[in-house]
C-alpha cells in the first residue's frame, strides 16, 4: 500500500481510469479486467479504480499504478452497494489497495453499521478513504467524519441528486471552492474536453469508467446517434438528389 501523500502527488492532475465489469457484463473477469488496467495504463492512465478483491488481485499482476478499490454488493434493505460494510472493508484491505472509496451518502446501511463507524473502522486500520457522494451536503458530513478524499461518483445516482446526462460540475465547483481535501471528479465523464473542464475547475483528478471500459456502452452511444439521425435520413437523400439534378 502506497502512503496517502504519495497517491495523491502521484494522481494529481491526471486521469484514473475505472476498470469495473459486473457479472451480467460481457468483459466480467478478473484476468479481463487486469488486461483491461493494462491497456489503460500504456495509454497513459496513472491509476486505477476497480471493484472486487479478486480483479484487485489479477490488475496487480499487470500493472504498478495506485489503484482505489472498492466491492459493489447488494444488500436487502439497503440502496447503499459501494463498499457498504465492515465485510467489504476487509475484503480490500486483505487486497492491499491503496485506496478505498465508499458510498458516503445519507442512506440506510445495511446490517445496522453507520457511515460514521465504517470511517472510524478504516481509520483505526490506517486506511485511505475516498468518500462517494451525490450532494454537496453529504461531502460536509464525510469530510467532518474524516475522509482523505471526496468525489462526486454518486450524483445522479440517488433519487435526491440532479438527474442528468452531463457531469455535475456544478456539484464540483462548489466542492473545490470549499472543502480542503481534493475532490475528484467522477461520474457520466464522457470525454477528454470534459475532463479538462475538471481539471480546469480545481479537481484534484478525473475518474473515466464507462467511456473508456465498457464497449457495450461506447456501442449503444453510436448506435443511437444512428438511429436518431434516421429521422434525418429521407431529407438528406433528396438534399443529395436535388445536387444531382442541379448538376445535371
Amino acid at each position: 500500500m502506497i502512503s496517502k501523500e504519495i497517491v495523491f502527488e502521484q494522481l494529481k492532475g491526471k486521469l484514473v481510469v475505472s476498470c469495473q465489469a459486473l457479472e451480467h457484463e460481457p468483459l466480467h473477469g478478473a484476468d479481463v479486467m487486469g488486461k483491461m488496467a493494462k491497456a489503460a495504463y500504456v495509454g497513459g492512465a496513472s491509476g486505477i479504480r476497480a471493484n472486487s478483491a479478486v480483479d484487485i488481485m489479477a490488475i496487480k499482476e499487470y500493472v504498478d499504478l495506485p489503484i482505489i478499490g472498492l466491492v459493489k454488493r447488494d444488500y436487502p434493505g439497503s440502496d447503499v452497494y459501494i463498499t457498504a460494510t465492515t465485510k467489504e472493508a476487509d475484503e480490500l484491505i486483505r487486497a492491499g489497495v491503496d485506496m478505498i472509496a465508499i458510498d458516503a451518502t445519507t442512506r440506510t446501511r445495511p446490517n445496522g453499521e453507520s457511515l460514521e463507524s465504517l470511517i472510524a473502522y478504516l481509520k483505526s486500520k490506517g486506511q485511505t478513504i475516498m468518500a462517494d457522494v451525490s450532494t454537496y451536503e453529504e461531502a460536509i458530513n464525510a469530510v467532518e467524519l474524516g475522509v482523505d478524499c471526496v468525489s462526486t461518483t454518486m450524483s445522479g445516482y440517488t433519487p435526491y441528486s440532479p438527474q442528468q446526462c452531463e457531469p455535475d460540475f456544478t456539484l464540483l465547483k462548489r466542492l473545490v471552492e470549499t472543502i480542503k481535501i481534493p475532490v475528484f471528479a467522477e461520474g457520466r465523464i464522457s470525454t477528454p474536453e470534459e475532463v479538462c473542464q475538471a481539471l480546469d475547475m480545481g479537481a484534484h483528478t478525473v475518474v473515466v469508467g464507462s467511456a473508456i471500459t465498457r464497449p457495450q456502452e461506447i456501442t449503444k452511444r453510436f448506435v443511437q446517434s444512428i438511429q436518431n439521425k434516421g429521422g434525418n435520413q429521407d431529407a438528406g437523400t433528396n438534399g443529395i438528389k436535388e445536387q444531382i439534378r442541379r448538376i445535371n
